[in-house]
């Protein structure tokens, strides 16, 4: 199937009878409260399954809803057909489970980043989620047109916040955008260290030993001939 750019794979609250396996685009999971309050879960990239509450024992509910970011490809697959594949086929079950258990780390890892990071931090390590760095290849990469708004949705900020630091970044030459963003590998150092690269490389003080006087000199010649 195809998805347009901001097309619904499935929404929240719908019957969980169908996953599907992303093979080309962008897309994201979204929840919203009873108070109408929407918050982003993840993003989903080609490789990905969405849906997979459908071939839990019980037939229930989408819990969230599967949005595409940008235009995907995507193949949908039926409860009751994922379920025989699963029996019949081993080594596909085999991949699917090391996809559900990677995808659990990856979810505890992103409710870590929301509780615990900065801001900064937190949109630094979207960007190069999206941009797909860990993974072999060029240093830098564009990434799907995505709103600041959208962004601040993501990491739980407000869209100025996000204005400020994607700002700081570019300035710092860590980022460019024109209309799209290009992300460099340098964007790493806000992950591996406390912060911005302008509060971290501070010169590291030495101070030069005091040049003893000679009363000092005449004293330790004294212990000397004593001993």
């Amino acid at each position: 199937m195809h998805f347009r750019p901001k097309a619904h794979l499935f929404l929240q609250g719908d019957r969980a009878d169908t996953l599907f396996y992303i093979q080309k685009g962008r897309a994201q999971l979204t929840v919203v409260s009873e108070s109408g309050k929407q918050a982003t879960i993840t993003l989903l990239a080609a490789g990905d399954f969405v849906g997979e509450e459908s071939v839990t024992a019980v037939l229930s509910l989408h819990l969230a809803t599967a949005t595409a970011v940008t235009a995907c490809t995507a193949i949908e697959i039926t409860r009751v057909e994922m379920i025989r594949m699963l029996r019949a086929e081993p080594s596909f079950s085999l991949y699917f489970l090391n996809y559900v258990l990677s995808r659990g780390v990856r979810t505890q890892a992103d409710l870590v980043d929301q509780l615990f990071n900065s801001t900064e931090k937190r949109l630094a390590r979207i960007l190069l989620l999206m941009a797909d760095f860990g993974e072999p290849g060029e240093p830098q990469m564009l990434i799907p047109r995505i709103s600041q708004e959208a962004l601040g949705n993501i990491i739980g900020a407000t869209r100025s916040k996000v204005s400020f630091f994607m700002n700081r970044f570019r300035k710092l030459g860590l980022i460019e955008y024109n209309g799209r963003i290009l992300v460099k590998k340098s964007l790493l150092h806000i992950l591996l260290h406390d912060g911005l690269p302008e509060t971290n490389a501070r010169s590291p003080s030495f101070e030069m030993p005091d040049k003893p006087t000679r009363s000092t000199a005449n004293q330790r010649k004294s212990e000397r001939s004593r001993a």
